[in-house]
């Protein structure tokens, strides 16, 4: 499994992700500027990620210039056959704008940026993200952004609760949910998500700055190793029944 990191005018956290997929779990990467059209070297048994930061200045509203850039065609091209995408904080929102996701990433509800330690608890095990959890595990990741209060209509949130497209809640330390433990206020203390085709996800939380023992935490690391093992054991599959 191969992953490309597209780096845009703004992007902060794109080295971050390429050292983790590169030199902790041991990934071939290709780095893909936001110019670019096509995806180099990938198929769709690869990942695309969109990483943190602050595309383009987040002028108008985070993610909704990036959205636009020459390369997000190729990415909704890619998703649309079915190969996996992933944004993390700013590509959660670009994920969004670009419609390959539902909902929105608006102000925290106390309009200020938070950067601190938050507990996640993992709310579904059908995932290529979480699939090596156990339902209500709770990880300890890093936030950083001004614009992650999740929010939908009603419909749309029963359609992900039906579908189980919720990946993650913010939480307390032992897994309780309550007002007081969600962060930024989002819409059912919603941290992450995907799509319900189940290939595509989002998530507010940067698990590429938790997955280092050097960093005194290591909980974001098995995300990545979930994500390489569920999409190895779907491609031996394939070629299994292609035989």
């Amino acid at each position: 499994m191969k992953f490309g990191i597209i780096t845009f005018p703004g992007s902060n956290c794109d080295h971050d992700m390429v050292h983790v997929l590169r030199d902790v779990v041991n990934c071939e990467v290709h780095e893909i500027w936001h110019r670019d059209t096509k995806l180099p070297g990938l198929s769709t048994e690869d990942c695309i990620v969109l990483p943190g930061g602050f595309s383009y200045g987040d002028y108008v509203r985070a993610g909704a210039i990036a959205h636009l850039a020459p390369i997000m065609t190729a990415v909704s091209a890619h998703a649309a056959k079915g190969g996996l995408v992933l944004g993390i904080c700013n590509g959660f929102q670009i994920l969004c704008e670009a419609q390959l996701l539902p909902g929105a990433l608006v102000r925290n509800a106390k309009q200020k940026f938070i950067g601190k330690d938050i507990f996640l608890r993992i709310e579904t095990v059908d995932s290529h993200l979480t699939n090596q959890y156990e339902k209500h595990d709770v990880v300890r990741i890093p936030i950083a952004h001004a614009e992650g209060r999740f929010i939908c209509d009603h419909d749309t949130l029963d359609q992900m609760q039906t579908n189980d497209q919720i990946l993650f809640r913010y939480c307390s330390s032992s897994g309780q949910l309550g007002h007081e433990f969600n962060i930024n206020g989002s819409l059912e203390s919603i941290a992450g998500i995907c799509n319900s085709s189940r290939n595509v996800f989002g998530m507010m939380p940067h698990p590429e700055r938790a997955s280092e023992s050097q960093l005194g935490n290591t909980d974001g690391l098995k995300m990545f190793l979930s994500m390489i093992k569920k999409q190895n054991q779907t491609v031996g599959k394939t070629a299994e029944l292609s035989v």
